[in-house]
């Protein structure tokens, strides 16, 4: 009987120990999918610029699009992912409530000597979690470099995108992505698919770098009227967009905890980054109702295919924040009405004088606080985080929320891109611009073999 016992014991063991390597697996290879997922992202950004540029800017608005996505990623092996584990309490870096913050746990994991941040077989999950996170970082400095195109220098453009990437989006996540950040614990702050710490810092940032930047020559008359001016490929753009919806389901995966891990929250139910319980199949309601809101919102108020596609993604982000509570009906609304006022937002900055090349202020800045306050005003009384006696969701905390992170983007992108205008860094002279950026700053031609032009009212 002993021996019957003991040979039980020993299978039951080996049961275990094999579901939880096979559990292991699977973690690994859902995070590590997750990162090529978004790579579609910024191939997208990078078809949806070029195509929205006139083809004298075709390769420029390539490059720096390019340039930017390798020049975060040492920035935030380096600084970003220790940023994020040193300062959800806020910038003295105290240890919070999870005991998973504070300088003392972000230098024992992220800092670049730790035995975390490189090959470690002890370790399965570092390597692919810095990989999505990296991956977010890349997407706000893409955010910000389609409204940039056509007059912005490389240099400052890179600078930007280091700031915003590496520094700004992660000191926002932390605070308000992190269960130990502050916006979370003390106000309830919900977002989870980054409709703040991702979008509406990076929209805000981008506000804050246009107002220095100023207007592509010819985008406005001397009454202060617009010209539209046109890119030369619809069809790339179009498909771009396309290929950044696709990329947005990567996205969206890396922002879910698996169960059954040391690190997760559950053993049995997938959880936001919070502890919240929430699954993919109501995420995955949600994400396709709010996308076809959004498609449908922003036709019946344009008809324009650009808008439309915009509208798709516009629709996907005003439901992010709360896409692991809503009941579908009410994702197709908030993405309807996010991406039916989207068009009119940026009408509204072009009256000022404000050339956002492609709208980005109005879907990622406008429609990432949208997503947030619809949150405090359809999903109050949620609990913020897992356990007993949290904070829950309020209008409030929204509200703290969106003012901090519209704070937290555009002041540090109004005050860099100051200092690169003053030091004569933030934009080519005019009469580079008027030729072409591709002409003096590309050694190659997009279509050596020709194409139409498309030019602004000035040339």
């Amino acid at each position: 009987m002993e021996t019957d016992i003991s040979t039980l014991a020993e299978a039951v063991a080996q049961l275990q120990a094999s579901a939880a390597a096979t559990n292991t697996i699977f973690a690994e290879t859902y995070y590590f999918l997750s990162i090529p997922l978004m790579v579609l992202i910024h191939a997208g950004f990078l078809a949806y610029e070029m195509g929205a540029s006139r083809s004298k800017n075709a390769l420029a608005s390539g490059i720096k699009n390019i340039l930017a996505f390798a020049m975060i990623v040492p920035f935030f092996y380096f600084i970003g992912w220790w940023v994020y584990w040193a300062f959800p309490t806020g910038l003295t870096g105290s240890e919070g409530a999870m005991g998973i913050s504070g300088f003392a746990y972000a230098t024992d994991i992220a800092a670049p000597w730790s035995a975390f941040m490189g090959p470690n077989l002890d370790d399965k999950s570092s390597g692919v979690f810095f990989g999505a996170f990296v991956l977010f970082a890349a997407t706000t400095a893409s955010i910000l470099s389609g409204a940039l195109i056509e007059r912005i220098r490389l240099t400052g453009f890179v600078v930007l995108a280091i700031v915003l990437g590496a520094f700004i989006w992660i000191l926002a996540a932390a605070w308000g992505w992190h269960a130990d950040g502050w916006l979370v614990t003390e106000w309830g702050y919900h977002d989870f698919g980054a409709a703040g710490v991702v979008h509406m810092i990076a929209g805000f940032f981008t506000l804050g770098v246009l107002l220095n930047l100023g207007p592509r020559v010819g985008k406005f008359n001397p009454d202060g009227s617009a010209n539209q001016i046109a890119g030369h490929s619809m069809p790339m753009t179009l498909i771009g967009l396309m290929l950044i919806i696709a990329g947005f389901w990567g996205f969206l995966m890396a922002c879910v905890i698996v169960p059954g891990e040391a690190w997760s929250w559950s053993t049995t139910m997938g959880a936001t980054i919070y502890g919240t319980p929430m699954t993919l199949s109501g995420m995955t309601f949600n994400t396709i109702m709010g996308f076809a809101g959004g498609i449908i919102g922003a036709w019946m108020v344009t008809r324009d295919p650009f808008w439309m596609m915009s509208g798709a993604l516009g629709g996907i982000i005003s439901c992010a924040a709360g896409l692991d509570v809503w009941y579908p009906p009410m994702a197709f609304a908030i993405g309807f009405i996010g991406a039916s006022a989207m068009p009119f937002v940026a009408s509204f900055l072009e009256r000022r004088g404000i050339d956002d090349a492609v709208g980005a202020f109005a879907v990622h800045g406008f429609l990432g606080m949208w997503g947030l306050l619809a949150v405090g005003i359809a999903a109050q009384g949620y609990p913020a985080l897992a356990g007993e006696d949290v904070a829950t969701t309020s209008f409030l905390g929204q509200l703290v929320g969106a003012v901090t992170m519209g704070l937290l983007g555009f002041v540090p992108g109004y005050v860099v891109s100051l200092i690169l205008k003053v030091t004569g860094q933030l934009r080519v002279p005019p009469e580079v611009e008027i030729l072409g950026l591709d002409a003096v700053k590309v050694p190659s031609r997009a279509y050596p073999e020709g194409i139409n032009a498309s030019v602004s009212p000035a040339e």
